[in-house]
């Protein structure tokens, strides 16, 4: 008690040193926000509102150091789905939040079930459902607020993807993605302690940082390898006896900072306060409690035991940061049929570290280790590299080294030998992958195993290689490709930052053999199996702008987190290619109608039109490029847009000086369209709108050019015979009107425009190619349709009347003289 006393009174004099020391330097307002659980501000991040558009995604990286105490996210999206909508929503159209520790989400290649909305929707959201899993998926909630303290999760870094559609499709080259978008906006906040000694979601908890030294030193003979030797490392806690009452708990935390073959545990010296010569200390419970980087509690920790009863041994710990908690229990049971009256236990903790001499590593320190060096390749996309051991045994000039002279030669027990590799991924990788392989000339007689921060083993390991029907292959994150007995070939798919060891397993119990020889490389790579040649791998930068990540961008027919999967088949893509071409065939109709109305403007524009889309489809589906991807879709939208706007201008009877002032209106509207989100849903509106208003404008200069003659006296209202002949004006103004058009091909006209319309609505990624043939196809038929309803009229000079309207000017004209 002494201890904790003397620790609190220090703890005192930092904290009132540390707010001094603020407000000499102007801080004071800061330090009085820290509250009453002493905690400050690490990191806060405001994500302004983003789109993400169809398939697209967005990743955010949250670093938190070892002294955090909480974490805060607040997410607002204009997301709006309850659980019915989540279940009719398919996968490739539904937004989806997913969360990983340690490197990016990939839900692609995951088969994590989404789960339920309201779990992430609600406030009280456990944290250690993350932990519990590699990869958690949820649908995007409209508003989330969730916060996760140190005791739900380890002091590393937490990734969260936002993605608008997930599975093989994502990454397929859509023609054009069509869909909804959402938006999103986050605010996302660490909270740290102020004192490095004071931890818990309140800093209310004091953590108690172990001393270590070396202890004593191991040396002997190996059977196998000759001299070796093992360094001891003791830890105990500062003051040598700590007091616990009932269900009282004390944490400790220790750094590791080397890798080490095991740690044990133990409490020395147990003994009850105040003392009892009828009681013994036997029947009390010391539950000890260890997990790596978080602080541990009863219901989350990675190891446990009752130090009372015997040690606890962690083999191949974690380098890194350690918690370990002692609680005590069964101070105040009934012993011997009495109370107990004991208050508390005292102890002494002790921790014993065995670590290995340098290039030493396994049961005894046997085994062959190496640290790899990181070569960096020429002329390629940020931390792309191949790693190669230290020393002469290897070239340095190669990516990939002989395997056998670098084998263990010791074995242990007499059954196989271990090898291990240890390399490190740098700070803003996670967004590679790991690849690893093997490649001999005769049957690969190795087991693989790899780890992040500790030593792999039979029963501690990540990822894993045994043969091609028992490896990790239906783990996340675990791609098994082209393997046999003489190669071995998989990635490790978005591999977290920090340490990782390879070791490999001889299962022939010998070191290197002369019956073969066995090549290994480990390479960190931007895209796995470099999109199986079927995309381009293209790299990116999370939101915070501190990882960079790859993805593959697949071709029309393929797809898949590496393009491995085949959307379409071959004979597919050729069916699709002849009906998006050959759909633009459509355009001869309403062409060949303008060429034999000598309509020659409208015809030069419905030829082009029909080409460039054309074209356009030919480059999209992957047949053939004449001109850039992006030449090609400017001049099909500008020129269908143009197509559909003319057809409105033909079919009114104004002069060509007139037409030609609205075309290049016309032009230049569209071509703005066209360069500027030429595929973005709101054009259709606006080029209908826009025929619309230019039909309109023909009728208002062909009604002022051709009835400007008719006066409206101030008396006309007065004048019986005045309304009389307006009357019959009007009447015949509609029968011209009437006679002006073919009804049927102008009907037969507007349900070709319907059907191009419903077409258009109903596209999506996957039916792409057969509605939008549809659609060139009744596009170009409503036009033509509406060109032929058009009465051809026949003028007398340059501006004379039509046919419908002459006997209304000629009666116009009797009406006057009479």
């Amino acid at each position: 008690m002494a201890g904790n006393s003397i620790l609190c009174s220090v703890s005192s004099l930092i904290l009132s040193l540390f707010t001094l020391f603020s407000c000499l330097i102007g801080h004071c307002n800061s330090i009085e926000q820290l509250g009453e659980y002493d905690t400050f501000t690490i990191s806060s991040f405001k994500y302004p509102e983003t789109q993400i558009r169809p398939f697209d995604m967005r990743y955010i990286r949250v670093d938190l150091p070892p002294w955090f105490s909480s974490m805060s996210i607040a997410l607002k999206s204009s997301v709006n789905l309850d659980i019915r909508s989540v279940e009719k929503i398919p996968k490739s159209a539904l937004p989806t939040i997913c969360f990983r520790e340690g490197s990016l989400p990939l839900p692609d290649v995951s088969n994590t079930s989404l789960k339920e909305l309201v779990s992430l929707s609600n406030s009280s959201f456990e944290g250690t459902e993350i932990l519990q899993n590699s990869e958690q998926c949820y649908p995007v909630p409209r508003n989330m607020t969730m916060k996760l303290t140190n005791e739900q999760i380890s002091a590393r870094v937490l990734y969260f993807g936002l993605f608008n559609g997930v599975g093989p499709t994502r990454t397929q080259s859509k023609m054009i993605v069509r869909g909804p978008s959402y938006s999103f906006a986050a605010n996302i906040t660490v909270e740290g302690c102020v004192i490095s000694t004071m931890q818990g979601q309140y800093c209310n908890q004091t953590v108690e940082q172990l001393s270590c030294g070396l202890s004593r030193n191991n040396s002997g003979n190996g059977s196998a390898s000759g001299f070796f030797n093992q360094s001891m490392v003791s830890c105990r806690n500062n003051f040598e006896t700590s007091c616990l009452g009932d269900e009282e708990m004390k944490i400790y935390t220790l750094e590791i900072l080397r890798i080490a073959e095991f740690i044990t545990i133990s409490a020395e010296n147990v003994r009850l306060r105040p003392l009892s010569n009828t009681l013994n200390s036997s029947g009390i419970d010391l539950i000890c409690y260890a997990r790596y980087g978080a602080m541990p509690s009863a219901t989350v920790h990675d190891y446990s035991g009752n130090l009372n009863k015997s040690p606890l041994v962690i083999n191949a710990p974690k380098v890194g940061q350690w918690y370990i908690s002692i609680l005590a229990l069964n101070l105040s049971k009934v012993i011997g049929g009495s109370q107990s009256n004991v208050s508390q236990v005292c102890y002494s903790l002790e921790l014993q570290e065995l670590e290995c001499p340098l290039g030493k590593a396994g049961p005894n320190c046997l085994s062959e280790r190496y640290m790899l060096q990181t070569v960096l390749r020429k002329y390629s996309t940020p931390f792309e590299s191949y790693y190669l051991p230290y020393g002469e045994k290897v070239m340095s000039d190669a990516a990939n080294f002989l395997l056998e002279p670098l084998l263990s030669n010791y074995s242990f027990g007499g059954v196989d030998t271990w090898t291990y590799f240890i390399l490190d991924i740098p700070r803003g990788a996670a967004g590679g992958n790991l690849h690893v392989r093997l490649m001999s000339d005769r049957k690969i007689n190795y087991e693989v195993y790899v780890r992040n921060g500790g030593l792999p083993s039979l029963v501690n390991w990540d990822f894993y290689y045994v043969n091609k029907s028992s490896s990790s292959h239906g783990s996340m994150f675990f791609v098994l490709y082209s393997s046999s007995e003489e190669k071995v070939d998989f990635y490790i798919m978005y591999i977290k930052e920090g340490i990782w060891n390879i070791a490999l397993r001889n299962i022939n119990g010998t070191g290197g053999t002369s019956n073969g020889q066995t090549t290994m490389s480990i390479s960190l790579e931007r895209c796995p199996k470099r999109c199986s040649y079927h995309g381009d791998c293209r790299s990116a930068l999370d939101a915070s702008g501190l990882t960079s990540y790859s993805f593959c961008a697949c071709d029309r027919n393929h797809g898949g987190f590496d393009c491995s999967i085949e959307i379409v088949s071959r004979q597919g893509h050729i069916w699709q290619s002849i009906a998006l071409i050959a759909s633009n065939g459509a355009a001869v109709l309403p062409a060949f109608w303008a060429l034999r109305q000598k309509a020659f403007a409208e015809w030069v524009i419905y030829t082009a039109s029909g080409i460039s889309s054309g074209l356009y489809h030919a480059c999209d589906v992957g047949t053939w490029c004449a001109l850039s991807f992006g030449v090609l879709q400017f001049f099909d939208f500008w020129l269908s847009f143009l197509a559909v706007v003319s057809t409105f201008v033909y079919l009114t009877t104004i002069g060509e000086v007139y037409k030609r002032a609205i075309h290049t209106v016309v032009t230049i509207l569209t071509a703005l369209m066209a360069i500027t989100k030429a595929t973005r849903s709101s054009n259709i509106i606006l080029v209908m709108a826009i025929g619309a208003l230019a039909l309109f404008v023909g009728w208002l200069i062909e009604f002022s050019t051709k009835y400007r003659s008719i006066s409206f006296s101030m008396d006309l209202c007065l004048n019986t015979l005045e309304r009389w002949r307006i009357r019959e004006w009007m009447n015949n103004l509609v029968k011209t009107i009437m006679k002006r058009f073919r009804w049927g091909f102008l009907l037969a006209g507007f349900i070709a425009l319907a059907m191009a319309a419903i077409s258009r609505n109903l596209e999506n990624s996957q039916n792409y190619w057969i509605l939008h043939s549809v659609w060139h196809v009744t596009i170009y038929t409503s036009s033509f349709f509406f060109l032929c309803s058009k009465v051809n009229t026949i003028n007398s000079g340059n501006e004379g009347p039509a046919d419908g309207n002459s006997q209304l000017t000629r009666q116009d004209s009797l009406s006057r003289g009479s």
